[in-house]
């Protein structure tokens, strides 16, 4: 199962990604904290998060959430289910073609301000 089979990666990517959602929820923390810095300060962070460094990032960080929230599934079959262990490269895969497939779904609506274009009428002359 390990030895640089798909659990190995499993885990690893399963930790990597949690360490993400951790450091998201930080810099959300931090992000809410400034509103009590007066609405200046909270308006330009929102500014900075709109640019495409950032926008990128939530992309990733989307990537990150589904990876990590499909896995927990596969962990909890592969725990829970007499069989499981038995089907877990498959699940692996699945898990990661499920991640591709919605991360890739949102990707639009993440990148699209980037190039110019409007995901949702009124959506961007409320956000730029």
């Amino acid at each position: 199962m390990y030895r640089g089979q798909s659990g190995q990666w499993s885990w690893l990517f399963h930790r990597v990604t949690g360490l993400g959602v951790l450091i998201f929820l930080l810099i959300h923390i931090v992000d809410i904290t400034l509103i009590g810095f007066g609405p200046t300060v909270y308006n330009d962070a929102l500014q900075v998060f709109d640019t495409a460094p950032f926008r990128i990032f939530t992309l990733a960080l989307i990537g990150a959430l589904l990876y990590h929230a499909f896995n927990g599934i596969r962990i909890i079959l592969v725990d829970f289910w007499p069989s499981g262990y038995k089907y877990q490269r498959q699940m692996f895969y699945t898990v990661m073609g499920l991640t591709i497939l919605c991360t890739l779904a949102t990707a639009f609506f993440i990148l699209a301000p980037i190039f110019g274009k409007c995901p949702q009428p009124g959506y961007c002359s409320a956000v730029m």
